[in-house]
């Protein structure tokens, strides 16, 4: 926490990315989920960075929710080098698909963010060192 109280968010902890695709039918749906498979298999070959990512349905709202847990902030910068992603990243617009995505980092652990305690800020997605 900052002097004035505020949450902030360290690069250099655990970030999730979160990128939702809302689709005009199923069959675009279906095909950006055939995507979002083959980009993952790319992802994991070429970015250790990456502990998991997942795919969450809506089927009735025609969307996708991707996903992905990240180690630090320069790791998601490693998608830039994937080339399936950056090819992949150019499909859902011309299909017309719209899309929102954003990065979420650790800010702290859950007792102090949600109810002020001084509970050490432990991030999930490093391992835990014996203490």
């Amino acid at each position: 926490m900052t002097a004035a109280g505020a949450l902030t968010a360290s690069p250099d902890d655990g970030q999730v990315v979160v990128t939702r695709f809302e689709c005009p039918g199923v069959l675009t749906l279906l095909y950006l989920l055939a995507l979002h498979v083959r980009i993952k298999h790319a992802v994991r070959r070429q970015v250790p960075g990456l502990i998991a990512a997942r795919v969450v349905v809506q089927w009735r709202e025609r969307t996708m929710l991707s996903i992905s847990l990240w180690p630090d902030l320069s790791t998601i910068y490693a998608m830039g080098s994937v080339q399936r992603h950056v090819v992949g990243s150019r499909i859902p617009g011309r299909l017309g698909v719209r899309t929102s995505s954003g990065v979420f980092g650790f800010t702290g652990d859950w007792r102090r963010i949600m109810f002020g305690s001084p509970a050490a800020a432990i991030d999930p997605l490093q391992p835990l060192k014996n203490k």
